[in-house]
């Protein structure tokens, strides 16, 4: 793979927290000082609707990777970095090693479901407490959990691919049959090993022994693997109409036999609609993130350790409009000093909260007891449709 394009920011971990207040060590405390925060009337002026931030650690109870974790990918695989963007457009070969291991590991992030975290969070939001959700998952957890309050997918979403050339978006599903039926052999090699329940095991021994590395987001590396043979197919509308070129000539979009793209192409280039390493996050999904942040009176900040700078620019914001902020991370995060150096050592949980707990545990708890204690949402809309990760006819048909 090279040398790193970049730094990987924080891979170690951050110094463990101070606890705010000091009765949120237990898990009544920690509930009583969230009641406090979410119940206590907002500083004047900012709306009394609360925003929540999440991340990777909220969907490690569902069974996924997570980067800075207690058994995140940073701390017991130390040779593992991430794709960047640069080299996934410029690197047919790393495209290839990219897909290959996301084939693998598709089947397993696929199958995944919300877990009590995310549904506490939906809660909170019908009781009329959370106005809006900006999360770092890649996973659509929480549109998933309830679609009906507002997310901004700070970093995308793996639901689906997008071309790079026409940005035309289509079902992850669809493309997984595509990768397929262009590799035979791996489609038969990741039969076996869901079969053999390989890519299921929660032991990290285990995994090793078989041979396997389970990173964030999908990525399943199988070392020594022959990811020069993996295939992939071209963007569908972009094989039809190729794209014109700046001096208005068309570009070259060119497949084998079978489909596959020929590296000789200069367009129609799929990716996973995701946010890589060095890409830019679209300027819309930031202001939608920003106005999430400005339309809020409190910040809730879920399993995060805020290392990217895309997530912790949002708590500094919140903390610069003199926002409520509470944070429930296992571990240390970034900065955090700064968010709660001005409180009142006496408050209890109303002007911030700091609590170490994992957010799957302490959040029903919550629920519970805001329910108890009389609270109710009201102007809510009734459950819409489920949401739809995405519709596998779309690439089928535009293959046709």
């Amino acid at each position: 793979m090279g040398k790193p394009l970049m730094r990987i920011p924080y891979t170690d971990p951050f110094a463990h927290p101070t606890i705010i207040p000091s009765s949120a060590r237990t898990l009544e405390g920690a509930v009583a000082a969230l009641h406090s925060f979410f119940t206590s009337p907002v500083p004047s002026g900012l709306p009394t609707s609360t925003v929540v931030l999440s991340g990777a650690g909220l969907s490690v109870a569902s069974g996924l990777a997570d980067y800075r974790g207690t058994n995140g990918t940073y701390r017991v695989n130390k040779t593992y970095r991430p794709i960047y963007y640069n080299e996934f457009l410029g690197n047919h070969e790393a495209r290839k090693r990219y897909w290959a291991r996301s084939f693998l590991g598709w089947s397993t992030l696929h199958k995944a479901q919300p877990n009590a975290g995310h549904y506490a969070v939906r809660d909170l939001a019908q009781l009329g407490l959370v106005s809006s959700v900006v999360t770092q998952n890649v996973d659509s957890f929480h549109p998933t959990a309830d679609p009906n309050t507002p997310t901004v997918e700070l970093h995308g979403y793996l639901r689906s691919t997008v071309c790079t050339s026409c940005h035309e978006e289509f079902p992850r599903d669809s493309f997984q049959n595509e990768l397929a039926r262009l590799n035979p052999i791996w489609a038969a090699f990741l039969r076996d090993a869901i079969a053999s329940g390989a890519l299921d095991t929660e032991d990290p021994q285990e995994k090793r022994a078989r041979g396997i590395r389970m990173n964030p987001d999908g990525d399943v590396d199988v070392p020594d693997a022959p990811y020069t043979t993996f295939r992939y197919p071209a963007c569908p509308r972009c094989l039809s109409d190729p794209p014109a070129l700046a001096g208005g000539t068309r570009s070259l979009v060119e497949i084998d036999h079978d489909g596959a793209l020929i590296p000789t192409s200069t367009a129609g280039i799929l990716k996973p609609a995701v946010v890589m390493f060095g890409e830019s996050i679209r300027s819309e999904v930031k202001e939608a993130a920003e106005g999430a942040i400005e339309g809020a009176g409190r910040l809730l900040v879920l399993a995060t350790s805020l290392a990217t700078y895309s997530a912790w620019r949002l708590a500094k914001k919140a903390r610069d409009l003199a926002m409520p902020i509470a944070i429930v991370n296992l571990g240390g995060v970034r900065g955090e000093d700064a968010f709660f150096a001005h409180l009142d050592p006496r408050q209890l949980g109303s002007e911030g909260v700091r609590v170490e707990m994992s957010s799957e545990s302490l959040l029903p708890a919550l629920v519970k007891e805001l329910r108890r204690s009389g609270l109710r949402g009201e102007g809510f809309p009734s459950a819409g449709a489920p949401f739809d990760r995405g519709d596998p006819a779309v690439f089928r048909d535009m293959l046709s």
